[in-house]
């Protein structure tokens, strides 16, 4: 895809950022010269609600960036006080089955290129982070979150949905299987400083700017590590659940389709609906 350049502001021009185009506008890239590291933020209002065409453009730019040679990426948001709200509802309300099948497909290809990207991932996390906004930060390597009033964890159970077992996996391995198995069960939300004693994040930030300086501390930190070395250890440690996603996709694909046809839950959905309208 052929870089776009835009006019940067005095501050931009400062940081010297190169901005890239995206196949849509629902993800912003850039990257710092200096640095060689981008920074992807996800660009959705009102939410960044997980639908189809985001996860597919999130996808796309994470493995444009990295086949340019960036240094690390830094996942982010461009709204004020949200990282991502989960999954997009209305891509499982009255659903079309060919769009449902093609949204589940793209959530999983999306996690697996982050899950799985061999230079260095961090989630700079500005605000809520719920279910599946949960799971991009979790695909990271680290994470860090700006302290506020918002919350980050695997919900789904509050709203009548059973986690699927990628997403339990990926708790488990976040912050272990006792703590895991009650947050699962419980639906809880973290605010940042429970998220940080339970090994949910790694640091805490006091706004957004500082939150993508602590993720450039840590991408930073590997200039002094050889690449493959450090690449290839990761996904010797992520291989099993990459592998197990890979190796069940239809399975989970037929999970997903089954259970959002259920009565009660389509009922639930649009108990759900129906109270957003009256917002």
């Amino acid at each position: 895809m052929i870089p776009l350049v835009r006019i940067l502001s005095k501050r931009q021009w400062t940081l010297a950022c190169r901005t890239y185009a995206t196949s849509g506008k629902l993800v912003e890239a850039t990257v710092n010269e200096k640095s060689g590291i981008s920074t992807i933020s996800m660009a959705r209002p009102p939410v960044n609600g997980l639908n189809f065409d985001l996860l597919t453009e999130l996808k796309e730019t994470l493995q444009r960036v990295e086949s340019d040679g960036s240094k690390g990426v830094i996942l982010t948001s461009s709204l004020p006080t949200v990282f991502s709200g989960g999954l997009d509802i209305m891509e499982m309300y009255k659903p079309d089955l060919k769009r449902a099948t093609n949204f589940w497909h793209a959530l999983q290809d999306a996690w697996l290129v982050l899950y799985g990207l061999g230079i260095p991932t961090a989630a700079a996390i500005n605000g809520a982070s719920p279910a599946g906004g949960c799971l991009l930060a979790m695909a990271c390597e680290y994470r860090v979150f700006v302290e506020g009033k918002h919350t980050i964890g695997l919900n789904e159970t509050k709203l009548g949905i059973i986690a699927p077992k990628w997403f339990q996996d990926s708790y488990i391995s976040t912050i272990g299987h006792r703590e895991a198995e009650l947050a699962l069960l419980r639906g809880s939300l973290f605010p940042p400083q429970e998220a940080l004693k339970i090994g949910l994040v790694d640091e805490l930030a006091s706004d957004k700017q500082d939150a993508i300086n602590k993720c450039d501390k840590y991408i930073n930190y590997y200039a002094k590590i050889p690449g493959d070395a450090r690449k290839f250890t990761k996904l010797e440690i992520r291989k099993n659940a990459m592998s197990w996603l890979e190796s069940n996709r239809d399975l989970d694909t037929n999970i997903f389709l089954t259970y959002i046809q259920h009565p009660k839950v389509q009922t639930g959905l649009d108990l759900y609906v129906k109270s957003l309208k009256q917002k």
